[in-house]
Protein backbone atom coordinates (compact mmCIF):
# COMPACT_ATOMS: atom_id res chain seq x y z
CA UNK A 1 0.00 0.00 0.00
CA UNK A 2 1.36 3.34 -1.10
CA UNK A 3 2.02 5.79 2.12
CA UNK A 4 -0.86 8.15 1.04
CA UNK A 5 -3.10 5.03 1.49
CA UNK A 6 -2.04 4.10 4.98
CA UNK A 7 -2.69 7.61 5.83
CA UNK A 8 -5.78 7.85 4.54
CA UNK A 9 -6.88 4.61 6.30
CA UNK A 10 -5.28 5.72 9.96
CA UNK A 11 -7.84 6.37 12.88
CA UNK A 12 -8.19 10.34 13.57
CA UNK A 13 -6.06 11.04 16.30
CA UNK A 14 -7.11 10.46 19.95
CA UNK A 15 -9.83 13.49 20.68
CA UNK A 16 -10.10 14.56 17.46
CA UNK A 17 -13.98 14.45 16.58
CA UNK A 18 -15.38 11.59 14.67
CA UNK A 19 -17.66 11.42 11.42
CA UNK A 20 -20.39 11.18 13.83
CA UNK A 21 -19.85 14.79 15.55
CA UNK A 22 -19.05 13.06 18.99
CA UNK A 23 -15.78 12.54 20.45
CA UNK A 24 -14.60 9.35 21.29
CA UNK A 25 -15.27 8.01 24.85
CA UNK A 26 -12.32 8.70 27.66
CA UNK A 27 -11.90 7.96 31.64
CA UNK A 28 -13.70 11.48 31.99
CA UNK A 29 -16.61 11.90 29.53
CA UNK A 30 -18.38 10.02 26.97
CA UNK A 31 -21.14 11.58 24.58
CA UNK A 32 -23.78 10.15 22.81
CA UNK A 33 -27.35 11.44 20.93
CA UNK A 34 -30.43 10.82 22.53
CA UNK A 35 -33.12 12.43 20.14
CA UNK A 36 -32.24 15.93 19.26
CA UNK A 37 -29.77 16.13 22.45
CA UNK A 38 -26.05 15.62 22.46
CA UNK A 39 -25.48 14.11 26.11
CA UNK A 40 -22.04 14.15 27.78
CA UNK A 41 -21.74 12.51 30.49
CA UNK A 42 -18.82 13.22 32.97
CA UNK A 43 -17.81 11.16 35.85
CA UNK A 44 -14.51 11.33 37.94
CA UNK A 45 -12.89 14.55 38.69
CA UNK A 46 -12.88 17.20 36.50
CA UNK A 47 -9.48 19.43 37.54
CA UNK A 48 -6.59 20.99 35.88
CA UNK A 49 -5.38 17.38 35.41
CA UNK A 50 -8.67 16.45 33.24
CA UNK A 51 -10.36 19.16 32.33
CA UNK A 52 -9.17 18.87 29.00
CA UNK A 53 -10.46 15.89 28.42
CA UNK A 54 -14.03 16.83 28.96
CA UNK A 55 -13.22 19.80 26.93
CA UNK A 56 -12.73 17.14 23.69
CA UNK A 57 -16.02 16.93 23.78
CA UNK A 58 -17.44 20.13 24.17
CA UNK A 59 -15.38 21.26 21.41
CA UNK A 60 -16.99 18.45 19.14
CA UNK A 61 -20.12 18.70 19.97
CA UNK A 62 -20.76 22.89 19.84
CA UNK A 63 -19.25 22.28 16.09
CA UNK A 64 -22.50 21.54 15.12
CA UNK A 65 -24.77 24.51 14.50
CA UNK A 66 -28.08 24.94 16.74
CA UNK A 67 -26.47 21.88 18.79
CA UNK A 68 -28.67 21.21 21.85
CA UNK A 69 -25.88 19.60 24.45
CA UNK A 70 -26.48 18.20 28.09
CA UNK A 71 -23.37 18.03 30.04
CA UNK A 72 -24.48 15.51 33.14
CA UNK A 73 -22.24 16.00 35.66
CA UNK A 74 -24.82 13.47 38.06
CA UNK A 75 -21.46 11.06 37.67
CA UNK A 76 -19.02 14.01 39.14
CA UNK A 77 -17.10 13.14 41.93
CA UNK A 78 -15.09 16.51 41.94
CA UNK A 79 -15.42 19.53 40.12
CA UNK A 80 -13.30 23.06 40.32
CA UNK A 81 -12.54 26.07 38.04
CA UNK A 82 -10.93 24.17 35.44
CA UNK A 83 -13.77 22.73 34.59
CA UNK A 84 -16.32 25.67 34.64
CA UNK A 85 -13.57 27.34 32.13
CA UNK A 86 -14.41 24.69 29.97
CA UNK A 87 -18.22 24.62 30.31
CA UNK A 88 -17.86 28.89 29.98
CA UNK A 89 -15.93 28.46 26.37
CA UNK A 90 -18.23 25.71 25.27
CA UNK A 91 -21.87 27.62 26.48
CA UNK A 92 -20.44 30.91 24.44
CA UNK A 93 -19.61 29.04 21.53
CA UNK A 94 -22.61 26.72 20.78
CA UNK A 95 -25.13 30.36 21.94
CA UNK A 96 -22.89 31.92 19.15
CA UNK A 97 -23.76 29.34 16.88
CA UNK A 98 -27.19 29.03 17.43
CA UNK A 99 -27.04 26.38 20.57
CA UNK A 100 -27.23 26.12 23.67
CA UNK A 101 -25.41 24.12 26.34
CA UNK A 102 -26.99 22.67 29.97
CA UNK A 103 -26.06 21.12 33.04
CA UNK A 104 -27.44 18.00 34.44
CA UNK A 105 -27.12 18.13 38.14
CA UNK A 106 -28.03 16.62 41.31
CA UNK A 107 -25.76 17.68 43.41
CA UNK A 108 -25.51 20.12 46.41
CA UNK A 109 -21.28 20.90 46.50
CA UNK A 110 -21.48 21.70 42.28
CA UNK A 111 -25.13 24.05 42.38
CA UNK A 112 -23.23 25.79 45.62
CA UNK A 113 -19.96 26.02 43.37
CA UNK A 114 -21.76 27.53 40.70
CA UNK A 115 -23.51 30.05 42.88
CA UNK A 116 -20.08 31.11 44.68
CA UNK A 117 -19.05 31.66 40.54
CA UNK A 118 -22.07 33.81 39.50
CA UNK A 119 -22.72 30.89 37.09
CA UNK A 120 -26.11 29.75 38.47
CA UNK A 121 -28.08 31.93 36.61
CA UNK A 122 -25.59 31.17 33.34
CA UNK A 123 -26.14 27.19 33.72
CA UNK A 124 -29.77 26.76 35.72
CA UNK A 125 -28.97 22.88 36.87
CA UNK A 126 -31.43 20.52 35.60
CA UNK A 127 -32.19 17.68 38.06
CA UNK A 128 -32.54 14.82 35.72
CA UNK A 129 -32.30 14.30 31.81
CA UNK A 130 -35.16 15.91 29.71
CA UNK A 131 -37.42 13.71 27.56
CA UNK A 132 -35.82 13.31 24.40
CA UNK A 133 -38.10 14.98 21.44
Amino acid sequence: MPPEAHDRAAPPPQGAPTGSGLAPPNPCAHSRRTGAFTVIRVTGEIDVATADRLAEHLRAAVALPGADILVDLRGVDFFDCSGLRVLCRAEATARARGGRLRLVCDQPRIRRILRATGLIDRFPPLGELPVPR
